[in-house]
């Protein structure tokens, strides 16, 4: 026989709904034992320790910058301020002392005589004056009037040079009474050589020169120290001309 009970739905509700409820605290609960846990508060010293910082003995304190700016600011305003210094005083140069007069030959025209050998002696006579005596032949001059300082010996003719041997060497236009000075070197054969000009009158002819260049004939004595002739030896030579023989 059936049964005619029947549950209606407005029972139903309440009953789901509280089983509802009870899941969602379930829920809540588990969450809430599953979460992380804070750490326990740290516990507050009651007694704080406190100690002090000192600087180490060996530590020399350090003056500041602004303190060193000070100190040299005002030793700077302390000192002295220097006297001022004059121009210095420049002595003046020493004099130069004028410069002495060249002399070309020391005893000037009195030498120029002296040296003319066209005056003195022949061969002959040369030999007569030292064959008894053995004295120098020619008169001695003193050093530094040759070339280098040399000293400068007069001698005598061997053989005198001809007009005619001079005349290709002598200047157009020379004057008659004009003279030439030479230092020639003294070598074997009576001959000269490596001539320098000295003098020459008038100034400028050219009269040395052309003696110079035509010394290559001129035979000469060499001069004499004791019985020993000089070789070598610088000679001066003076030709006055117009006194030449012709030919």
């Amino acid at each position: 026989m059936a049964s005619g009970y029947r549950v209606s739905p407005g029972r139903r509700r309440p009953a789901s709904l509280i089983l509802a409820l009870v899941a969602h605290v379930l829920i809540i609960l588990a969450l809430f034992w599953a979460a992380p846990k804070p750490p326990p508060p740290r516990e507050v010293d009651p007694d704080p320790k406190t100690f002090s910082l000192y600087p180490a003995p060996n530590e020399v304190a350090r003056p500041s910058p602004q303190k060193s700016v000070a100190r040299s600011t005002s030793a700077a305003r302390k000192a002295p301020a220097a006297a001022p210094v004059g121009p210095a005083v420049v002595p003046p140069p020493p004099p130069i002392p004028a410069p002495a007069p060249v002399k070309m030959l020391a005893g000037g025209m009195e030498l120029f005589d002296a040296a003319d050998i066209g005056k003195l002696g022949n061969k002959g006579d040369t030999g007569a004056d030292t064959a008894g005596t053995g004295k120098g032949s020619g008169k001695v001059y003193g050093p530094g009037e040759g070339p280098g300082g040399e000293r400068l010996y007069d001698v005598d003719w061997y053989r005198r040079p001809t007009q005619a041997e001079l005349d290709g060497y002598l200047p157009n236009g020379a004057p008659p009474g004009g003279y030439a000075i030479i230092a020639c070197r003294m070598i074997e054969n009576y001959q000269v050589e490596n001539c320098r000009q000295l003098a020459e009158s008038p100034v400028g002819s050219g009269l040395a020169r052309a003696m110079r260049l035509a010394a290559w004939q001129f035979r000469v004595l060499p001069p004499r120290e004791g019985n020993r002739m000089i070789l070598g030896g610088w000679v001066r030579i003076k030709i006055s001309f117009g006194e030449l023989p012709q030919k």
